[in-house]
């Protein structure tokens, strides 16, 4: 008997219909299906899927605690590969959902690490958050030779800098309790007054404000900051010096 394979399929940011036709075809023929999600409560990478998903599919819950001081959860990644290993043995392809892009600071990369060499594994990528947050705010990331860099803001605060002041356009992900850290380093770079903030990009609670207008105590961890050095990727340098020239005189 051939043995399963392991699918990582990227089922997007949040709207059903930012799935892929690749994905959407997977997932109403494989067998197995596997999420991420927290102790309790529902899985938003199911709940994505959830049109798509075949009712007569099995489906392996992978629970685990959903905070930063404990992902990722060693023990509970260890005891779903054992579990997708014996699905796959058995001949039955297996696909785990992982929100955004898999191999984008996607959950499946913890699966992957502990499969991959012993396993037939396929990714199918998806919409990733960075991507659906410029859409949403319609502002590009950036353009020409702009240097575009993401920066996870629990990064100690000195490495951001660093990183920022060498960046033309910069991202910062995982945003959450560091909100006032991220939000004093784009004011010391002079970019904090054009600079976005967004949240559950392309989903019903979708919010996107300019980021001095953000509640530092009320961000979620998967949240995003969007900023460029010149307030807009699509102005040319030139055309920055002469705006900021007006604004001074």
């Amino acid at each position: 008997m051939a043995e399963g394979t392991l699918y990582g399929v990227g089922v997007g940011p949040g709207d059903p219909d930012l799935i892929t036709v690749k994905a959407m075809k997977l997932l109403q023929r494989v067998p197995v299906v596997a999420w991420p999600a927290p102790l309790e409560g529902e899985s938003l990478a199911r709940r994505i899927a959830a049109p798509h998903l075949p009712a007569a599919a099995i489906e392996i819950p992978i629970r685990m605690p959903m905070v930063e001081a404990r992902f990722p959860a060693e023990q509970v990644y260890d005891a779903a590969a054992d579990q997708i290993a014996e699905h796959l043995k058995a001949g039955r392809d297996v696909a785990v959902l992982c929100e955004g892009d898999p191999f984008f600071y996607g959950s499946f990369m913890y699966l992957f690490a502990r499969m991959t060499e012993a396993h037939r594994v396929e990714v199918i990528p998806g919409v990733s958050s960075l991507m659906a947050s410029a859409a949403m705010t319609g502002a590009p990331l950036a353009s020409r030779n702009d240097v575009l860099t993401i920066l996870p803001a629990p990064l100690p605060e000195e490495d951001l800098a660093r990183r920022l002041k060498a960046a033309d356009a910069a991202a910062f992900i995982k945003v959450g309790r560091h909100f006032d850290k991220v939000l004093r380093l784009l004011e010391a770079e002079g970019m904090a007054d054009s600079a976005l903030y967004i949240q559950h990009a392309t989903m019903e609670k979708q919010m996107i404000l300019p980021l001095r207008d953000a509640a530092a105590g009320a961000v979620p961890y998967f949240s995003m900051i969007l900023a460029h050095r010149r307030g807009d990727a699509w102005r040319k340098p030139e055309e920055t010096s002469v705006a900021a020239g007006r604004a001074l005189s």
